[in-house]
């Protein structure tokens, strides 16, 4: 079946249209690619540092410094960055993220065009954990620090730790994405979601 595209500037972005037979869907870009490229090897980065652990250390030491290296790239685009890459953009309060998880408990949650607040307090919680795992890994690298039980004890809690957040992280987007009725792991890919609706919160 043969799709036609098209295309229109608005103040939110350049909304793209796409016809499939009958059916016609208005998508915006979100993600950059910049975003979308360090969400993806993080990813990479957690899998191949936990696969290898114990085992190759010099592949799991090699991915937990390029994670390292992908978290402080991410510090400087979410506070210099723009549009939906800023912490600014996403990053709410406590009050906020509990109010949203009461409306989800509840059924009615708004749509976000961005990270939701507990998608943003989600964020956070995965960079400070990474933060947490690559430093202390790489203190164990040390003189000083090398041997250190609280180092060597807390390397192990924080990577097990990932495995929980990364849990609750994969359940919120497979639950946003069917309250939604959109694919959020194809808009990581594609760095496009549906356009927004008066409702959302962009």
């Amino acid at each position: 079946m043969n799709a036609t595209v098209s295309t229109r500037e608005t103040s939110r972005g350049s909304i793209q249209e796409t016809s499939v037979g009958s059916t016609r869907e208005a998508t915006i870009k979100v993600w950059s690619l910049y975003v979308r490229l360090f969400h993806w090897s993080l990813v990479l980065c957690v899998a191949v540092a936990w696969l290898s652990s114990g085992e190759i250390m010099k592949v799991h030491v090699l991915a937990g410094y390029s994670a390292g290296v992908l978290i402080a790239s991410r510090l400087i685009a979410g506070l210099a960055g723009s549009g939906y890459t800023r912490f600014r953009q996403f990053v709410r309060g406590p009050g906020a993220v509990s109010s949203y998880l009461a409306d989800v408990a509840n059924g009615h949650e708004r749509r976000y065009l961005g990270h939701n607040p507990a998608g943003g307090a989600m964020v956070l919680a995965l960079l400070a954990c990474v933060a947490g795992i690559a430093l202390t890994g790489w203190m164990q690298t040390t003189d000083a620090w090398w041997g250190v039980a609280w180092v060597e004890d807390t390397h192990k809690i924080l990577g097990n730790g990932i495995l929980v957040l990364i849990g609750l992280h994969v359940g919120g987007v497979l639950l946003a994405s069917l309250r939604h009725h959109e694919n959020l792991v194809r808009a990581m890919v594609t760095g496009r979601k549906r356009a927004p609706s008066p409702e959302d919160v962009t």
